[in-house]
This record gives structure tokens, C-alpha cells and sequence, in this order.
């Protein structure tokens, strides 16, 4: 779908301010799920922190945090809020290597192009060390397309998702659905999925 990529950052880019202030709580519960299978003082990734809620919670509890956002405005906004640097991160520039023991990317590889969504968790899993566990939310569906502000979503089926990640050597794989709403305030369904480095 040419041009979506462009269009979704210049959403985010257009509107930092107003959508980093739309939902200031954490994700307590499946971020509460996601810490409780890491090591004490686990060094964590998160990919797509916005207003950077999460981080600030992780960052409090203890965790050596690198929040990154892929929009520098959204990234400028974490930083603010949290007093730590926020690098601008692509997915499709994650290089680490076996460098973090937990990468949490919530409500935002949803954005991700499906063809390009192989080599994103290609890079993901090498990021992780062994034993290392990554979280991710998609909103599910059938077909790529947009929403009513332009961003484009992948918007999976869990039989298509589940095919994609059994393409990577996970020790395990979880995925669980659940119901949500989001910036566009339309109710979504919503596919949450925990794999396990070996």
C-alpha cells in the first residue's frame, strides 16, 4: 500500500502532543504478565514508546529501560516525561545482537507493512538474549488497511500472525485475543502475543 508509511508517520508527527495525552496509564496487566518472566534488573527494549507510559513504569520498578519511538516528535514527548534520552528508532534499523532480555512493542508493529513484518521480528529475535521474551499487540482482522485518521494497520488474522512467527525459532509462543478501543475510539478485536527466545 504505497504512501502509508508516510502517512501513518506524518500522523504521529502532525499530532505528538494531543495523542502522547490521550491514555496516560500504563498497560499494568499484560506489562505486569510480560516483567513477571524476566530476570531481576532485565534490560529491556521498548519499540513504539509514545508517550513513553510504559517505560516510566518499567523504569520505576527498576528495569534498565531504553524507550525508542520511530517518530521523533513522539520521542522528544517520552523524553520530556521521562528524563531519559528516547532514541528515534525504524524497526527495519534494530541491529543489536542477543542485547536485551525483554523487547516490548505494544499497539505498535500494527503499523508494520505485512511483507515487511518477517524481517521486523527476524530483527527482533536477534536482539534478545537466549531465554529473552518479546511482547507485541496487533488489532485483528483480515486485510491490510486504514483507519478513519489515514494509518495504515496490518490488521492480522491469528492464523496469518501465528504462521509468521512459527517462521523464527521460538521456545514458545502465546497468543491470546482480547477487546479494546484506540485513539479512533472504535471498538477493536486485538491478537497479544508473548514468544520466548530458547
Amino acid at each position: 500500500m504505497e504512501g502509508d508509511k508516510d502517512q501513518t508517520f506524518r500522523f504521529y508527527a502532525d499530532n505528538a502532543e494531543t495523542y502522547a495525552n490521550f491514555w496516560l496509564t500504563p498497560s499494568t496487566r499484560r506489562l505486569g504478565d510480560f516483567l513477571a518472566m524476566l530476570p531481576e534488573n532485565a534490560e529491556i527494549l521498548e519499540l513504539g514508546c509514545g508517550n513513553g507510559r510504559d517505560s516510566g513504569l518499567m523504569l520505576e520498578r527498576g528495569y534498565k529501560v531504553t524507550p525508542t519511538d520511530g517518530t521523533p516528535e513522539l520521542a522528544a514527548v517520552a523524553a520530556r516525561r521521562l528524563g531519559v534520552n528516547v532514541p528515534v528508532l525504524l524497526f527495519e534499523d534494530i541491529d543489536a545482537i542477543e542485547a536485551f532480555d525483554g523487547i516490548w512493542a505494544h499497539a505498535c508493529l500494527l503499523h508494520v507493512q505485512r511483507a515487511a513484518l518477517p524481517d521486523i521480528l527476524a530483527r527482533i529475535h536477534r536482539a534478545l538474549r537466549p531465554g529473552g521474551v518479546f511482547y507485541a499487540s496487533y488489532k485483528s482482522g483480515g486485510e491490510e488497511g486504514r483507519d478513519s485518521f489515514g494509518r495504515y494497520y496490518n490488521y492480522p488474522s491469528e492464523l496469518w500472525l501465528s504462521a509468521t512467527y512459527e517462521n523464527l525459532p521460538w521456545a514458545s509462543i502465546r497468543m491470546q485475543g482480547g477487546k479494546g478501543y484506540g485513539y479512533d475510539d472504535q471498538p477493536n478485536d486485538w491478537l497479544h502475543v508473548t514468544a520466548m527466545k530458547p
